[in-house]
């Protein structure tokens, strides 16, 4: 018999092994349909990760940093998924989740600001994912197969012995150590924010690609907030105002 103890100290007892989105649906079909990851003696994992013994679990929504990560890490997944779409010779780099969203790193001329990669990220968003493994040959040969070079130069830098997994949500997969959402349903407040140059992997001697970054959050009124939080940071960027208010100037011989 396997005892799992939840945050709130209460103990679930199962006879065989369970998944934690399978605990999660066993304790509340709620619960289950707002989970993002779990939360494993202070590991986050995948919601599809097996318990096979007693621990301690949590499961993450949304309000739990964690949890919020991990949403946001699959809604950059659709923006890759929404960026091969519209632009098929694109080639993937990765997709974090970062402090107040996410990016994807593309090796592709500037495509941002774009209204068609929204449209198809919100037309992306509602279809399964699903994880896989592939031994390190297979999974180098999947991705040179896909044309994706960066994603098997990741692949080879892995350690030996490290699981190569991989998301799979409709006819997108990319490479990806997760954790991720079941599915990109519950994905419905985002947002594409801006899109800068960036090296791959930090350094100057690599190619420079496009970054997008965008934010993503579990209701409309929290994007917009943020949105808004946004817009008064710039409108009180002391360049902006000191125009507006002219107090720079500006002279031919010394300028601003």
């Amino acid at each position: 018999m396997m005892k799992i103890t939840l945050k709130d100290g209460s103990v679930k007892e199962y006879e065989q092994a369970m998944s934690v989105y399978e605990i999660a649906a066993d304790i509340s079909e709620g619960l289950a349909r707002n989970a993002c990851a779990g939360e494993v003696y202070g590991k986050v994992v995948d919601l599809r990760t097996m318990v096979e013994q007693d621990c301690s679990l949590s499961i993450l929504t949304v309000h739990d940093p964690a949890g919020l990560a991990a949403y946001r890490h699959t809604t950059s997944h659709v923006l890759a998924q929404a960026v091969k779409h519209l632009y098929p010779e694109a080639k993937l780099a990765i997709g974090p989740s970062i402090e107040n969203g996410f990016y994807y790193d593309f090796a592709y001329p500037r495509f941002f600001p774009e209204r068609n990669l929204t449209l198809m990220a919100k037309k992306k968003a509602g279809e399964k994912l699903e994880r896989f493994t592939l031994p390190r040959e297979e999974a180098i040969k999947f991705m040179e197969e896909k044309g994706e070079p960066y994603k098997v130069e990741l692949i080879r830098d892995l350690p030996e012995d490290a699981e190569i997994s991989f998301y799979r949500q409709g006819d997108f997969t990319d490479l990806c150590a997760g954790p991720h959402l079941m599915s990109t349903k519950p994905i419905k407040a985002f947002k594409l924010t801006s899109s800068s140059g960036a090296y791959w992997r930090g350094s100057e001697k690599n190619a420079m690609l496009t970054r997008v970054y965008g934010t993503a959050f579990a209701k409309k009124e929290e994007l917009n907030e943020y949105l808004e939080y946004l817009a008064n940071i710039k409108n009180r960027d002391h360049n902006k105002l000191g125009r507006e208010l002219e107090l720079f100037a500006t002279v031919d011989v010394i300028g601003q």
